[in-house]
């Protein structure tokens, strides 16, 4: 964690309590080219960005089984580098001071980071994809499919029902 000689004009840091753990458990660890915060992209690029890896702990291997279905994943990971008591920052972008939640920034009190990638490849415990822009090494949270085709299929079937009515 940083001190408060790291901080921007404008921004604000706040005295938490200790966080208490949630009990979530780690699946695994990705692994980026990106060494440095100062490596990192703004955001990832999942069609050009470098081909990063999710690798997964063994015990999960069964719950990858049918990921190939969908070409993009939505992966959750804890950016277990980042401050956690800053709630007005200052981007570097632009310098204006606003509230953490109205930024995608890594500083954040519970730092969860969220990106959409694109699957490239799967073979035992381990995702290829394009997208990502975290540190290597990163605590891997949990993947989902970006949307369920499923979900989508019935709502449309939905509302042509209604329409035939």
């Amino acid at each position: 964690m940083s001190g408060d000689a790291d901080l921007r004009p404008g921004e604000v840091t706040v005295d938490l309590p200790p966080a208490t753990d949630a009990q979530l458990r780690f699946i695994g660890k990705i692994r980026t080219p990106f060494q440095t915060p100062a490596d990192c992209p703004r955001q990832g690029d999942p069609e050009e960005g470098p081909v990063c890896r999710l690798e997964l702990i063994p015990e999960l291997e069964p719950a990858l089984e049918g990921i190939e279905r969908s070409s993009w994943l939505e992966v959750l990971y804890w950016l277990d580098r980042s401050r956690r008591d800053l709630v007005l920052q200052s981007p570097k972008r632009d310098g204006r001071t606003r509230g953490t939640f109205s930024l995608r920034s890594p500083v954040r009190p519970n730092p969860i980071g969220l990106s959409r990638v694109r699957l490239v490849r799967h073979f035992g415990t381990v995702l290829e994809v394009r997208g990502l822009d975290c540190l290597d090494g990163t605590p891997l949270l949990d993947i989902k499919p970006d949307r369920c085709d499923h979900a989508v299929r019935e709502r449309a079937a939905h509302r042509d029902g209604d329409d035939a009515g």
